[in-house]
Formats: C-alpha cells, sequence, structure tokens
C-alpha cells in the first residue's frame, strides 16, 4: 500500500472508531435490497462503543467508549432500525458532569465526583479493590427471559430488547462472590446460564468461579431477575494468589467446561493503586511469555476439576469457538494469539495516524484445535501421545511430572470475532463464521471455514467494515449451514448507506441487505431474538 493509499484508509479508520455517533431511538425504515427469507423474524440486537468524548475530554482506547446499542426488526419483509445510548450510571454521571469522569479500563479519569457511587471500597485486600464501571458495552446476553447489556466487569444492566430502553442494574457480587466475569456466557439444554468470574477474596486467596443462572425463576415471581438465584457450580484456585488470569470467554461440551488459565495476568496490587499512581487499569494487565497456559477442564456432573495437569504453550485467547467430546476425548478450539499485543493496538491514537506503519498484526490470530484425552494409562511411557482420534493431528504428551503437555492442530488463520450455528454447540461441528482479518486488526471481510474441507469461503466489499457475523437457524433445519449470517456493515463510501448485510448459510452469497441513512456504528457482540410463533 502506498503513502497516499495508506493516508486515505486512515481516514477512513477514523470515521469507523473514532467519531462519536448519535442515537436513533425511534423506528427507522430500511430500505431492503434483495429477497428477506420469509421465515426470517425477529430483532438483532448488537452492542458497542459508540462515543468517544465527553465535552472536551475523549477516551483513550476503543474499547472504552460508552455503550451504543442498536438493533433491526425484521417482520414481514420490513427491517426497522434504531440506536440508544446505554443509561448507565456511568453514562449519566459523564453527561452531567459533560466531561468523562468515571474511569474505564484503558482510561483513567480525574478527579471523580461520582466517586460515592463508582469508588466504594470493596472489603477485600484491605479495601483497596476499586468498584467499576456498569459501562455495558461488549455483549448482549439472556438470563432467563430477560436480556442485558454487559461488559467485564461485576455489574450488568438490564434492557428493553424491543426500545432499547435501560433498566435496572444488577451486581454480580450479592449474588455470587466474583469481581470480574466474562460478557461470554453459554447455554445448556435446559436454556440456563453458565459464565465464569474472578473472585478476589481476603488474604489474596484469589479463585475462579464458574456459576449458573436458571432458565426459570423458581419462585415464578415475574419482578425477579433469574440472576437473583445464581449458583457457584466450582471453584478453581488460581495459580498465581495476587495475580489471576484474564479470559475473555471460556468452553462448555456436553458434560465439561474448559478454562484457559493463560499467562495474561492482572496485577492485582497494582490494579488496587492504579488510580493513585495516575495509571489505567490495562497497565496492570502484564503477559508472561515464558509461563505455560493451564487447562482446566471441569466435570460438569461432578462438579469438580479433572486431577491430571493439561497444559500448552504461552498464548492469549479471547474467544472459544466451540467443545465437544468424542471417544474419551475433549475437542476445542479457540482463537490464539502469541502474545497481548492486540489490546494496545486499538488504543485510538494508534488507529487514527499512520496507517501503513502502525496497526500491523505481530500477531497473526490462529485457529488452533486442542484435544484432552479423557482417560489414559498413567503408566504409560514419557512422550507417549494419547490422542486416538485420527481426525486431527492435534496431540496430548506424556511428561515426566505425569502432566499431560497439548500440542494444537492449526486449523486456519486470520479469522476473528468466531461464531457458529449454536444448536451445534457443545457437539461435533463443522463451520465457524468469523471476521476476518489479514496483517492488520481491522476485518475488512466475513468468512466461513469448513472444518472439515478446510476451505474457506469469503464475503467483501469496497469502504465496507464487516462486524462480527451471527448465524441464525433456519426453521427445521437438517443441516447445520442451513440458515442465514446476519452482519452489521459500516461504510465509508460516502455515496453508499450502512447496512444489514444478510447471507445465505450455505452458500455464503448475499440474499439481502437492508440500508439505513444514519451514522451506524462499528459494534462488538449481539444476540438475535426470534419472533414467539
Amino acid at each position: 500500500m502506498d503513502s497516499s493509499s495508506g493516508a486515505a484508509r486512515s481516514r477512513e479508520l477514523e470515521k469507523v472508531f473514532s467519531r462519536t455517533r448519535k442515537e436513533f431511538p425511534d423506528p427507522l425504515k430500511a430500505q431492503v435490497q434483495g429477497n428477506l427469507p420469509p421465515w426470517l423474524q425477529g430483532t438483532l440486537l448488537r452492542n458497542g462503543p459508540g462515543k468517544h468524548s465527553v465535552g472536551e475530554t475523549s477516551y483513550k482506547h476503543w474499547f472504552d467508549g460508552l455503550a451504543l446499542l442498536h438493533s433491526f426488526t425484521i417482520k414481514d419483509g420490513e427491517v426497522h432500525y434504531r440506536s440508544k445510548f446505554l443509561r448507565s450510571d456511568t453514562y449519566k454521571c459523564n453527561m452531567e458532569a459533560n466531561r468523562i469522569v468515571v474511569s474505564e479500563f484503558g482510561t483513567m479519569a480525574y478527579p471523580d465526583p461520582c466517586k460515592n457511587i463508582f469508588s466504594k471500597a470493596a472489603t477485600y485486600l484491605s479495601n483497596v479493590i476499586p468498584d467499576f464501571t456498569d459501562n455495558c458495552l461488549i455483549n448482549i446476553i439472556r438470563c432467563g427471559e430477560d436480556v442485558y447489556a454487559v461488559t467485564e466487569t461485576n455489574y450488568i444492566r438490564k434492557i428493553d430488547p424491543h426500545t432499547l430502553e435501560t433498566l435496572e442494574k444488577v451486581n454480580y457480587t450479592k449474588y455470587v462472590a466474583v469481581n470480574l466475569a466474562t460478557s461470554h456466557p453459554h447455554y445448556d439444554s435446559a436454556q440456563n446460564t453458565i459464565n465464569m468470574g474472578t473472585s478476589i477474596g481476603e488474604k489474596g486467596k484469589t479463585k475462579y468461579i464458574i456459576f449458573k443462572i436458571p432458565a426459570v425463576n423458581p419462585e415464578k415471581e415475574k419482578k425477579k431477575s433469574c440472576v437473583k438465584y445464581a449458583e457457584v457450580m466450582c471453584s478453581i484456585p488460581s495459580q498465581g494468589l495476587l495475580s489471576p488470569s484474564y479470559y475473555h470467554s471460556f468452553g462448555m461440551s456436553e458434560n465439561y467446561i474448559i478454562f484457559l488459565e493463560q499467562p495474561f495476568k492482572l496485577d492485582i496490587m497494582k490494579l488496587a493503586t492504579a488510580y493513585f499512581r495516575g495509571v489505567n487499569w490495562a497497565s496492570c494487565l502484564s503477559f508472561h511469555k515464558d509461563e505455560k497456559t493451564w487447562i482446566h477442564i471441569v466435570d460438569k456432573r461432578t462438579k469438580k476439576t479433572l486431577s491430571t495437569k493439561f497444559y500448552t504453550d504461552c498464548m492469549v485467547v479471547y474467544h472459544h469457538i466451540n467443545a465437544y467430546e468424542e471417544d474419551n476425548h475433549i475437542v476445542f478450539d479457540v482463537i490464539a494469539y502469541k502474545d497481548n499485543s492486540l489490546y494496545d493496538m486499538f488504543y485510538l491514537a494508534n488507529l487514527n495516524e499512520n496507517f501503513d506503519e502502525q496497526n500491523v498484526l505481530t500477531s497473526v490470530p490462529l485457529c488452533k484445535r486442542f484435544v484432552i484425552p479423557l482417560q489414559h494409562d498413567k503408566n504409560a511411557e514419557v512422550g507417549t501421545n494419547f490422542i486416538k482420534l485420527l481426525s486431527t493431528t492435534a496431540k496430548a504428551l506424556k511428561e515426566k511430572d505425569d502432566s499431560i503437555y497439548c500440542q494444537p492442530e492449526v486449523l486456519c488463520e486470520g479469522i476473528e470475532l468466531p461464531r457458529i450455528n449454536y444448536d451445534y454447540n457443545g457437539k461435533n461441528y463443522r463451520y465457524i463464521y468469523a471476521a476476518h482479518v489479514q496483517w492488520r486488526p481491522i476485518p475488512t471481510q466475513i468468512s466461513k471455514y469448513d472444518i472439515l474441507t478446510k476451505k474457506m469461503l469469503i464475503w467483501e466489499e469496497d469502504h465496507c467494515w464487516p462486524a462480527e457475523p451471527l448465524f441464525v437457524p433456519s426453521p427445521n433445519a437438517k443441516e447445520e449451514d442451513d440458515g442465514v449470517i446476519l452482519s452489521v456493515i459500516v461504510s465509508t463510501d460516502p455515496e453508499k448507506a450502512s447496512f444489514l448485510l444478510i447471507l445465505d448459510g450455505k452458500t455464503f452469497t448475499e440474499i439481502a441487505r437492508a440500508s439505513v441513512k444514519v451514522d451506524v456504528h462499528l459494534d462488538l457482540h449481539g444476540y438475535f431474538i426470534p419472533d414467539e410463533k
């Protein structure tokens, strides 16, 4: 890419990432091109940062922006769009002050007139763990019949999925002892919500908590959230008492939960003193390149962790794809990086300047398949490979101390924000839908990867910036890819509006798009709610 084209692309990136968006709370009718499947009825909810400046102050990192919810409602061949900022306590406090006064992960704010709300000292580690933001900008999840906007703190915000109105604030900590929680829970066959969080207890006894939120309120009182009935399934002690692993997601098969304790760690003492030292919370994370990644396997039936120690090389994983069991093995797939450089690339200063020289991926995302043997001969010789599956080259090798080193198979590279047909979660599956990146972290394509044939289908269009693709199965589907892909596309072409893209799940070809003449923001994750039949 020459300097002129690099400068042009930098201007496009600034439009995508830096510009503060407006909200459109009233439904706007989209212009539909093509033919929407008549069975496709429901609402696509999406979440992501939409406001990166307040008054004369600006956030430093893209992931810090104030949450902007938006939705595409599909009904009888028509599509309506709306968007609304999450009215979190963080949002209200910033708006009242007309400046950023609540700290986010990559931006420390001073002074904080809302400290009576946001800086209440917790009882952990001599009252030094900060109370975090409720700017829930990462994902949309379901707990029972309720829908929530979530981030990675202990706070979630209930929303109205139809109007995008912000409802009550829920604090996980009141029901399970977690200070942080993932924004990527799983749903089991009974539609219970399974999630993980980090508990920082007294005297530095840090552990990881796996908890379940029932799908049905046991007291059958509509006014009571199912979150209030959360129960701890299992806890895993942290390898580092004051340096727990950072994690963004986890895996779940039919009978097991897979947790990667990776050497990307949060220093609790640094976190505790960050405000006084004038540094952001992100600076309290560090990657330890010489340490192992520990693989913890929890049996959901016994609620205990398998005693065998499984590990692999150092890596950073943000997104698990799927996990399933086959012939006494657990197979799980992840998107892995060799280091933690991805986060730094999303500082706005890096996104908006010198496109040619910066934002080049130093760690390409690799789709890796790991296999865990559930049964193995403890008397086997050192170096024995316990994997008996013929469908993979992944290995599990016995070490001298009886631990097992897991060597993955690399399925493909360059994909991120992976989604699957969730009907196949925990089952042997074939297709991955993902944003596709090449040598920069910002996707310009979306892809369908066939694990069996190793082939990949690509959708792309000039001046288009796709969000995470989401698969919606067709009614009475007989094959895994029988359905459609939904992705919100941000257009930087002044002659072309942004749009909701609808692709055929099998052929990966466009069947329709719904364009809206508003300044649509690039989102992170979301959820599709089908209309009730």
